[in-house]
């Protein structure tokens, strides 16, 4: 017979690692981790992708945030107390709010806390709207009331301060009514404590100029509205404007991500490689080892291309075991990792057929050696050594 059927190739090539499970079970772990790392790095990669997506579109890509930057002297410029109501006007804008930093106030847990340990939370006076058009929510309370001395605490800034009733701002006592959750597109409110517009005015002696001002808009109109935003808000002074989309900053933060991810998919192609070495050095050895089966199948009519073939299928079987173990064990840390995060569990398809792909490259290339090795030992020369 000069053709072996697929079949029976199988049944020889498994033969070959039954023989010897041990080697075969380590083999194919050394592949078996390298597609695991390859295969969770992508998963994780993209199931961050996807959390991120998710997050973006829970919160909006259309918000803008309006800062005063610099005069021509260098020193701090300042918004209009008309920029809000300005940029109200622009048509596409859905909704426009603002913060204003109430300079030279500090906010203390108790009145017995020394003035320079402020702990490095500022103290914003607040538009109503501001939770709205930010994508804010409460941790648990409620909104300030406008012209009482009431505060609401960012995240971090609740963190700092302790769960406490009220909070010490100039000498005067302010009632906690709330305390928000991390705002992604406006980290600058987790440190800040919040208080009514009116309430700044009559008790911190609060100027009235916004340094944040925060707009939606409609989505096809974004990049338009951004580019009218500056010479809107402040007509006289349009240099002295900063325009930023928060947005761009997650975005930023997934690119710098996927730097870390390429150093890691680097580490697994590190780990094939060395586990398809792993799986080289197994046939080459079981090669020296059955010298005296690869003659007596010469002996009995086994061509150069039986052999060969047969060891090409053993180390293709041997690679698959590792590379499907692998993949598996891959999916398995992406979900545990991505339930742990509480993102989404995404692996993608090519990923995984990529993950096989490679255990068979991996197993042609390692096996093609020993192979043309065992392939070209003569009948007599195998069994007389043997």
């Amino acid at each position: 017979m000069n053709r072996l059927r697929l079949p029976d190739l199988l049944r020889l090539g498994a033969y070959g690692l039954r023989s010897r499970p041990l080697r075969a079970v380590l083999s194919a772990l050394g592949i078996a981790i390298g597609i695991a790392a390859m295969t969770a790095v992508v998963g994780i990669s993209a199931s961050s992708r996807a959390d991120l997506d998710r997050e973006l579109a829970a919160l909006g890509t259309n918000l803008l945030t309006v800062t005063p930057g610099q005069t021509m002297f260098g020193d701090e410029a300042v918004l209009p107390d008309t920029a809000v109501a300005m940029i109200r006007r622009i048509g596409p804008v859905q909704s426009a709010t603002a913060t204003g930093k109430v300079a030279s106030t500090a906010v203390y847990r108790t009145d017995r806390i020394p003035s320079g340990e402020t702990g490095g939370l500022a103290v914003l006076a607040a538009q109503p709207d501001l939770l709205a058009t930010v994508g804010a929510s409460f941790a648990h309370g409620s909104w300030v009331k406008p012209t009482y001395p009431t505060v609401v605490l960012g995240a971090t800034a609740a963190r700092r301060l302790g769960d406490v009733p009220a909070v010490s701002i100039d000498g005067r006592w302010w009632t906690v009514t709330g305390v928000l959750k991390p705002v992604p597109l406006a980290p600058e409110l987790d440190t800040a404590v919040l208080v009514g517009w009116e309430a700044a005015g009559s008790y911190l002696s609060f100027d009235g100029h916004p340094t944040t001002v925060y707009t939606r808009s409609a989505d096809a109109h974004v990049s338009a509205v951004r580019s009218v935003l500056a010479p809107t808000a402040n007509p006289s002074s349009p240099d002295e404007v900063k325009v930023s989309k928060p947005s761009d900053a997650l975005a930023a933060r997934q690119a710098t991500d996927e730097t870390f991810t390429a150093l890691l998919l680097g580490l697994g192609a590190v780990a094939l490689l060395v586990g398809g070495i792993g799986v080289a050095n197994t046939m080459v050895i079981s090669v020296l080892e059955r010298r005296s089966e690869i003659g007596l199948r010469r002996s009995l009519g086994a061509t150069r291309g039986h052999i060969r073939t047969q060891f090409v299928t053993e180390s293709l079987l041997l690679s698959l075991l590792g590379g499907a173990a692998g993949v598996l064990l891959g999916y398995l840390v992406t979900g545990l990792y991505a339930v742990t995060q509480t993102w989404p569990t995404v692996v993608p398809l090519w990923a995984l057929a990529g993950g096989v792909g490679a255990t068979v490259v991996i197993g042609a290339i390692a096996g093609l050696y020993p192979a043309i090795r065992a392939a070209r030992l003569a009948p007599t020369e195998a069994l007389v050594v043997a």
